[in-house]
């Protein structure tokens, strides 16, 4: 049985008292016997602020196959360790009968507790109390354990339901929100943010999430946009449904908003789980180790992953998948931009982010898409002192008329300016092509690489020795007797003479050849080689990246 199966299959404690009767004009439950003692009092206070909504609002919840903001607290995080803050917080409202609606907790649950024997700080919208809407006072705890989250250093995750600005706080909501905002910018890069989208999320609370690290969707019950169906249908003339405009399909392999698609809440939870081992709890930590695993340093069946003809195609993934420890692969955005994979994996215990051209899709080409991904991916392994492994075989950057217009020169500047700000531990395994402004853009020696590698099938050159013949020698291939032959012969003489590892050794441009068999080896011996590397980026207030 799998930590997944488990999941699924232990019930949910359902928490909460019968809901009738709830709330008075005060927000004090009505029951038939006040509380005759502080102890009676604070255990009743406490029982209604565990409440959710109405029976018909948690039956809803339940039909969508949704669990309640609780539910969800407890299963993240490590059983029993949840502490409850601002569980007494009502809103302040008066206006449109809002004073007769002043649940405790405010649609809203704080907190801190543990993943893993590790601390975090979680918040969790109730979308059965005012539809999760955000008011003041739902932001303030929000914003108290993000500022708590700093101090502390530890991750924040923050669990989304809700169907977005209180409407009836006005701009005090609004405001309510650039406060999260202005928390998510000064947590960036400080401790790691985690969203999680358990329902809708719309207009302006997207935000809070797209200033995270890393969102996880559910399929088929999240959604993110910034205008409804409805909106777009009155501007646009467009019919489209929840899921065609923001669901977990859309924004994780077309829109690239989001990082990670789970099946279900459960796997969502198990998902983040599972992302938060490969995380340090903050800036000043080092990437999370574990014992080493036993997979076996050399292995043999790499030395014929890459085909002897340029041209064809294999799976980089195979490569990953066999240097690295054991099912140890953390893939993130695994639909969106498909021709370059990055995501996290251990080697030797240590936490490890890698960046790999794929061979499969575009054949490993940089495109608008891929450049973005990879940037954002390396830019957070650099924030967050995870050493990166980059796997490269790329023939260049995608041409296109769409790709230009698309911005493909500030896009694939994004990802050059990510590796040459990046000072952790960097290391380049090339395994065939490696051409043009592409190639140095994938870390190459020059933008600070710590270890670069090639194996023997690599070519570094300025590009293709097809299209540099055609180039170089078209008078001479023009004048021959049989062309065809004669581009052959120039052909195979260039790549004997430049695109290969042994000229780029001799330059220095590389520091090793190897078999490729050994690469696991080196790259554990890389590692602990670079383990106390310190590197440092000229005195600023912040750089000016292409975005």
């Amino acid at each position: 049985m799998t930590k997944l199966d488990a999941l699924v299959l232990e019930p949910i404690k359902l928490t909460g008292t019968p809901h009738q009767n709830r709330n008075d004009s005060n927000g004090t439950q009505m029951t038939a016997q006040t509380p005759v003692s502080p102890i009676e009092k604070l255990a009743h206070m406490r029982d209604e602020s565990h409440q959710t909504g109405s029976e018909r609002l948690l039956e809803r919840q339940r039909a969508q196959g949704k669990m309640t903001a609780r539910e969800r607290i407890e299963l993240l995080l490590d059983r029993g360790s949840f502490v409850e803050l601002d569980a007494f917080m009502r809103h302040r409202e008066t206006n449109f009968g809002m004073d007769k609606k002043r649940n405790l907790g405010d649609a809203v649950i704080t907190g801190y507790g543990a993943v893993n024997g590790k601390l975090v700080y979680v918040y969790s919208q109730d979308f059965t109390t005012f539809g999760g809407s955000v008011g003041r006072v739902h932001a303030d705890k929000i914003c108290k354990v993000m500022d708590m989250a700093m101090r502390n250093g530890a991750p924040i995750i923050g669990i989304n339901d809700s169907g977005g600005a209180r409407i009836q706080e006005g701009v005090n909501s609004l405001s309510g929100y650039a406060d999260i905002f202005q928390r998510n910018v000064m947590a960036s890069g400080v401790v790691p943010q985690i969203s999680l989208i358990m329902g809708p999320c719309a207009g302006g609370a997207v935000y809070s999430p797209a200033l995270t690290d890393f969102i996880v969707m559910v399929e088929e019950t999240s959604h993110m946009f910034v205008t409804g169906p409805d909106v777009v249908k009155t501007v646009t003339g467009e019919d489209v449904t929840f899921e065609e405009l923001g669901g977990a399909a859309t924004h994780t392999e077309i829109s690239g908003v989001a990082h990670v698609r789970a099946q279900n809440e459960f796997d969502a939870i198990h998902r983040v789980r599972e992302l938060l081992t490969y995380l340090p709890a903050n800036n000043m930590e080092e990437a999370p180790c574990c014992l080493p695993h036993t997979s076996p340093l050399i292995d043999k069946t790499l030395n014929g992953v890459v085909p002897e003809n340029a041209n064809k195609p294999y799976d980089v993934k195979e490569v990953i998948n066999r240097v690295i420890d054991n099912g140890s692969f953390y893939e993130i955005q695994p639909n969106y931009a498909e021709n370059i994979v990055v995501g996290f994996a251990r080697i030797d215990g240590a936490a490890v982010g890698i960046v790999a051209n794929q061979p499969l899709v575009l054949a490993g080409a940089l495109d608008v898409a891929a450049s973005r991904k990879a940037a954002r991916f390396v830019r957070f392994c650099d924030a967050f002192n995870i050493p990166l492994i980059v796997f490269e075989d790329v023939p260049g950057f995608m041409p296109g008329l769409d790709q230009e217009h698309g911005g493909i020169i500030r896009e694939g500047a994004k990802l050059l300016y990510a590796f040459c700000e990046a000072t952790v531990p960097k290391i380049t395994v090339i395994m065939r092509k490696a051409y043009g402004g592409a190639y140095l853009t994938m870390n190459c020696k020059q933008i600070r690489s710590d270890l670069n590698l090639a194996w023997p099938s690599a070519e570094l050159a300025v590009m293709g020795p097809e299209g540099a013949v055609k180039i170089i020698c078209r008078r001479e291939i023009a004048a021959a007797s049989d062309p065809v032959a004669k581009e052959k012969e120039l052909v195979a003489d260039y790549r004997e003479k430049f695109a290969n590892p042994y000229v780029a050794a001799e330059l220095g441009h590389i520091d090793d050849i190897i078999e490729p068999a050994q690469t696991r080896a080196r790259l554990i011996d890389g590692l602990r080689m670079l383990r106390n590397k310190r590197d440092t980026n000229p005195t600023k207030k912040h750089g000016n990246m292409p975005l």
